[in-house]
């Protein structure tokens, strides 16, 4: 399928400007253009509650955004970010959580875990760690109710989530969300080869990502605790939804990651969006596809989650 004319339309502009690579400049360059997206994504439901929680890790702690929805909360969503394990922090990711708090009945913990090159792995990895263990045990701290609990994460947000699973098989996750996930470190695959230049995420850009978290080292590069494609056995995680994008380099790994996860005995469901290119779920307030996927990984949580009435229809949008 082709592009879907938004994001046809959407990159034309941005040749056109001549915006630059993720990878073009420095850490610092690409995390500010990321954070300079966020006016264009639009507002996100109002909330009872919007604060900044410290959450006891070995790094001390991790900072984290704690979205309440109104109407009474029935469970817990950690949503970790993506952004190549380099860029992005929970503000970047705060109306996509507002949506999924309004849309599910969670409160949607984000956590603004530590980014490479100045902190390489397994920095990111050890803070959602101890994330995922603290919403484990201190949910009546959080929200002042032991609930259940889901995670989700896109990308390389996607791929410390998934690893932090089966490193802590223990954990009660109901569900874990992995939207585009980073699975592998290959980038001569064949998703690679077709989309690797032209769109949002490049080839390139993933050999950036990929060099500033890891550095050079190869053995790394195949171990399971970066490459979950590769781990012996991914039996006994928690349940999955795996989204994918039709024209984005991460796709094959993706899918893949959810034919092995099938095949260990996970209920898995993998859906590709179509038309669509990495990092599409942000802009769900401006299309359709990306509109839709939001609903998909609310549905696949309220049916883990019992979800309050008010959650089937947000509350309109801040003003």
């Amino acid at each position: 399928m082709t592009l879907h004319p938004f994001v046809a339309a959407l990159l034309e502009r941005q040749r056109a400007a001549g915006a630059p690579g993720l990878s073009a400049g420095s850490a610092e360059d690409a995390r500010a253009l990321v954070a300079a997206g966020r006016a264009g994504l639009g507002e996100g439901p109002d909330l009872l509650e919007r604060k900044v929680v410290a959450v006891p890790a070995r790094s001390g702690t991790v900072r984290s955004l704690l979205l309440v929805p109104h109407g009474g909360v029935t469970g817990v969503l950690v949503y970790v970010h993506g952004g190549g394990w380099v860029v992005g922090e929970p503000e970047d990711f705060e109306t996509l959580g507002r949506e999924l708090a309004s849309r599910t009945g969670c409160a949607v913990l984000l956590p603004d875990y530590r980014l490479a090159p100045e902190h390489p792995f397994p920095a990111g990895l050890e803070d959602v760690e101890d994330v995922l263990t603290h919403v484990q045990s201190a949910r009546v701290e959080l929200v002042g109710a032991d609930l259940p609990w889901v995670a989700a994460g896109d990308s390389a947000g996607a791929n410390l989530l998934t690893v932090a699973l089966r490193r802590h098989r223990e954990l009660t996750c109901r569900l874990q969300v992995l939207v585009y996930p980073v699975t592998d470190t290959d980038t001569d695959g064949a998703t690679y080869t077709e989309f690797g230049s032209g769109l949002p995420l490049t080839r390139a850009d993933m050999r950036w990502f990929l060099d500033h978290y890891l550095g050079q080292d190869d053995e790394l590069r195949r171990s399971p605790d970066v490459a979950p494609l590769r781990a012996a056995d991914l039996a006994g995680l928690p349940p999955a939804l795996v989204l994918t994008a039709e024209h984005d380099v991460l796709r094959g790994e993706g899918e893949a990651y959810a034919a092995a996860l099938s095949a260990a005995g996970v209920p898995t469901q993998v859906e590709r969006s179509p038309g669509v290119a990495h990092g599409f779920l942000r802009m769900h307030n401006l299309f359709d596809v990306a509109h839709d996927a939001v609903l998909r990984v609310a549905a696949a949580v309220g049916d883990v989650v019992p979800r309050p009435d008010h959650a089937r229809t947000p509350p309109p949008a801040d003003t």
